[in-house]
């Protein structure tokens, strides 16, 4: 039998579920995603570091675990909730269940709970700290303990430790990718279209980048506040002087902006989701995106030396931004969509013809 296990909020509020997965008590910053498939590629997206997800689908778990479709080598969420959690997947590519994956990488979930009713909150109140734990008896000092928690070091935690290659079946191009907590997808569909692929860690040099010749440069997604990143800001501005072409994805797009003095600022309770509309400005088309950010380059912030290409649907906030006096671009959803709709994938191919162009 379930282990009854309780998430307690910043604000006092606690909601009463069941435990699965690992069983230890763990703090995050609560944040949902309304995806209604890819909860394996939701639970291995480094983005999510340091972050308690929600995932408003009600089942979960019904086609087991496949670990072909993970997007990193191990999660970083803190913890996973949900509401119905499938104990018997069937899927012809399972190779185990939810719980026992969860129990080996060691994190907790929470099920049996009113994620509805949890999700409006976050929705009406805003992203907010948040704890799972097994007992309700220390309340009110749980609730002062989690205020101050914040997701810090994100970079550093999820980026690649050494430098990796990945090589073209038709090789091409010679493309850099800096790992910034990125999903292993970005990396496929680049590889796909030809590109031998160099990827490195997030602090490796602009000299070092620069030594490996590339034809072009990916900027990974990735976790936590864009603006801590002083040293990565630092680097792209000096790459950007060399007008590589250069091509950013959500926490990519935030730091190339940041380094050609845009500003960012933390959005009410972030986009995170399979169904997110981005609309691009110069066609007036609007796509069904992947996304999962908590931060957005401000619209107002865009330098002179560049223009907002797509702008969120829904609220405004800025999408993508295309540069004028450099080959580059950046996009705040996710183009590899895995999992997600594929409608925006073409970007590589524009990245790729950047190269084309540029050589």
């Amino acid at each position: 039998m379930s282990r009854t296990a309780y998430l307690i909020l910043e604000n006092g509020t606690y909601f009463e579920g069941k435990s699965f997965g690992a069983e230890k008590e763990t703090t995050g910053e609560l944040v949902f995603t309304t995806a209604m498939t890819g909860y394996l590629e939701t639970l291995t997206d480094p983005s999510y570091y340091g972050q308690v997800v929600i995932q408003t689908f009600p089942l979960i778990g019904n086609y087991g675990v496949i670990p072909a479709d993970f997007e990193s080598k191990t999660p970083a969420l803190k913890a996973y909730i949900v509401r119905n959690w499938c104990q018997a997947p069937s899927n012809f590519r399972c190779e185990g269940d939810l719980d026992t994956f969860l129990k080996s990488v060691g994190v907790p979930g929470l099920y049996d709970i009113d994620t509805r009713a949890l999700t409006r909150i976050v929705r009406e109140y805003g992203v907010m700290n948040c704890k799972l734990t097994y007992t309700l008896d220390n309340l009110e000092k749980d609730v002062e303990e989690i205020k101050p928690y914040k997701v810090t070091e994100a970079v550093s935690s999820t980026s690649t430790p050494e430098k990796e290659f990945f090589e073209a079946a038709e090789p091409k191009y010679n493309v850099v990718l800096i790992d910034y907590g990125a999903k292993h997808n970005i990396g496929r569909e680049l590889v796909k279209r030809g590109c031998n692929l160099t990827v490195v860690p997030y602090n490796t040099s602009a000299e070092e980048i620069l030594s490996m010749n590339p034809d072009g440069i990916m900027l990974s997604n990735g976790p936590g506040d864009p603006e801590e990143n002083t040293e990565a800001i630092a680097t792209l501005r000096e790459l950007c002087a060399h007008k590589i072409p250069t091509f950013g994805i959500c926490l990519g797009h935030q730091l190339l902006a940041l380094s050609q003095g845009a500003k960012t600022e933390k959005l009410h309770y972030g986009h995170r989701g399979a169904n997110q509309p981005a609309k691009e400005i110069a066609t007036d088309r609007v796509f069904i995106t992947s996304q999962n950010h908590g931060y957005a380059v401000i619209n107002d912030s865009v330098p002179e030396n560049a223009e907002v290409s797509f702008v969120n649907g829904n609220d405004g906030t800025c999408e993508g931004v295309n540069y004028k006096d450099m080959p580059a671009f950046s996009v705040q959803f996710h183009p590899e969509a895995c999992g997600g709709p594929k409608d925006t994938a073409f970007l590589f191919d524009r990245f790729i013809s950047l190269i084309v162009e540029n050589k």
